[in-house]
C-alpha cells in the first residue's frame, strides 16, 4: 500500500513523525526506535501515549536491545495536541479516542497487535509487521534515504 501525503498537508523538509499508542511503552517505542535507525536524521521522530506506563515492556525492551537497538533511557511520554500539532504525521497504535484530532493533520492507524503480555516469539512477530510499516513510512517520506537491511523480516 504506497501512503502519500494529502496536497494540503504542509510538510516541513525534514518531517516530524509521531508515533502514538495507549502506553508508550511498546509499540510506539519500537516503531519511534525503528524509525530513528532507518531515517537517521532525515526524519524527525518523536513518540507518545494517551496513558503512559512508567516504564518499557521488557519483552519489546530485550527484543530491540537483541538487533543493537537498546531502549534503556527511553521515558513514556503523555500525548497532547501540542505533540500531534507539531507533527506532519501522526501513526496511532491503537489510542482509539484518546488520540487527538487535529483538523487538516494527516493520521494513519495502523492496526499492529499489542505486544503486552505476549512471548518474546509473538514480541518479535509485532516487530517484523512494525519493521515493514516504518521502512514504507521513512521510504515515503524520505525518499533520498537509502535504508540499511531490515531488521525484522
Amino acid at each position: 500500500m504506497r501512503l502519500s501525503l494529502p496536497e494540503e498537508t504542509n510538510v516541513t523538509e525534514r518531517a516530524t513523525v509521531l508515533f502514538a499508542c495507549v502506553h508508550n511503552s511498546g509499540r510506539s517505542v519500537a516503531a519511534a526506535t525503528l524509525a530513528r535507525h532507518y531515517a537517521g536524521d532525515a526524519l524527525h521522530v518523536r513518540d507518545a501515549g494517551s496513558d503512559p506506563s512508567s516504564d518499557v515492556n521488557a519483552t519489546v525492551a530485550k527484543a530491540l536491545a537483541d538487533v543493537g537497538l537498546p531502549v534503556t533511557d527511553h521515558t513514556p511520554t503523555r500525548l497532547n495536541h501540542n505533540l500531534v500539532n507539531e507533527a506532519d504525521v501522526v501513526v496511532t497504535l491503537g489510542c482509539n479516542e484518546a488520540c487527538p484530532a487535529v483538523p487538516g493533520k494527516r493520521i494513519i492507524d495502523w492496526p499492529v497487535a499489542d505486544p503486552k503480555g505476549q512471548d518474546e516469539r509473538r514480541v518479535r512477530q509485532i516487530l517484523a509487521d512494525l519493521d515493514a510499516r516504518v521502512r514504507e513510512l521513512v521510504t515515503e517520506l524520505a525518499p533520498d534515504t537509502q535504508l540499511p537491511s531490515a531488521i525484522y523480516r
